[in-house]
């Protein structure tokens, strides 16, 4: 399995943090119907998408991308040293797994240039920032950290409401430290990459966009966590804000990718996580390169 990918002047590295079964699929999906789950058991058992029972595999992973220009991170993952009482395989975790992954791909923390959020849930802004002297300071020295607007703002006012802790500890400490750009959807960098809004899983939720004259990557966040939305685009997770709207998004993302050469990179489906969009019956399907 390969973790490095080139596609036109660009390349792109997956940065794996963990590849773990982690929600029961019945009850990630509250619309799903067991029979339906039942006709697809067996694709998705031999897509490595879920267990024996049927609890679905999920990777948790960054993406380096590197152009002529710039060395982007697309998400920094889970992080270490945070408090997630919720979430065991998270808390306090303190392992080397991001970091030697990062070193592999020949890529230092001092190497990024920016660091792109799809949205701001815990587990893509995690290695935002790192534990020193008791304080939260920038993973990434040298980097400027992009947050879209409407995305911000949304995170702004339930913190203010009751404190959210990844939006405390691994997004205000990089405003604090004037690291942190707010930006609008016609925020670009360079002439590679593109902010794509995808709103449903959170308001401002974005995709990324990533090529110098098309589109010859699109970095999807959170929009889609199963391949199993791909064949059933209509199948909204119970952790999407807008079920409806990230309903619409979806499919409508899947219209515009599908039958083209631009590689999918998703946030968390198995490896190998990537693959171009192509028309299966009435859904889609990833097939991977």
């Amino acid at each position: 399995m390969s973790l490095k990918f080139s596609v036109g002047d660009l390349s792109i590295h997956r940065i794996v943090e963990q590849e773990t079964a982690f929600f029961a699929a019945l009850d990630l999906f509250p619309a799903l119907p067991a029979e339906l789950l039942a006709e697809n058991r067996g694709w998705l058992r031999r897509a490595g998408a879920i267990d024996d029972n049927d609890t679905l595999i999920l990777c948790f992973q960054s993406y380096v991308v590197r152009t002529p220009h710039h060395t982007i991170l697309i998400d920094s993952c889970i992080g270490n040293d945070k408090p997630r009482p919720q979430r065991p395989k998270w808390n306090m975790k303190t392992d080397e797994t991001y970091m030697r992954a990062l070193k592999a791909a020949d890529c230092s923390v001092e190497d990024i240039d920016f660091v792109m959020c799809t949205h701001l849930h815990v587990d893509h802004v995690g290695w935002n920032t790192r534990i020193e002297n008791g304080r939260w300071v920038p993973t990434f020295p040298n980097a400027r950290y992009i947050f879209g607007k409407t995305e911000y703002d949304y995170w702004t006012a339930q913190h203010a409401k009751a404190p959210v802790p990844p939006f405390g500890d691994s997004v205000l400490p990089l405003v604090e430290a004037k690291r942190a750009d707010i930006v609008r959807d016609d925020f670009a960098v360079g002439d590679h990459l593109r902010i794509l809004p995808t709103p449903g899983h959170t308001p401002g939720h974005v995709a990324f966009a990533v090529g110098r004259i098309r589109d010859d990557a699109v970095f999807l966040g959170d929009m889609m966590h199963t391949p199993l939305q791909l064949r059933y685009p209509e199948l909204s997770p119970r952790v999407d804000v807008d079920p409806a709207q990230a309903a619409v998004t979806r499919k409508n993302f899947l219209e515009r990718y599908c039958d083209t050469d631009t590689l999918c990179c998703t946030a968390h489906f198995p490896s190998p996580s990537t693959g171009k969009i192509r028309r299966n019956g009435n859904g889609f399907s990833c097939e991977a390169v």
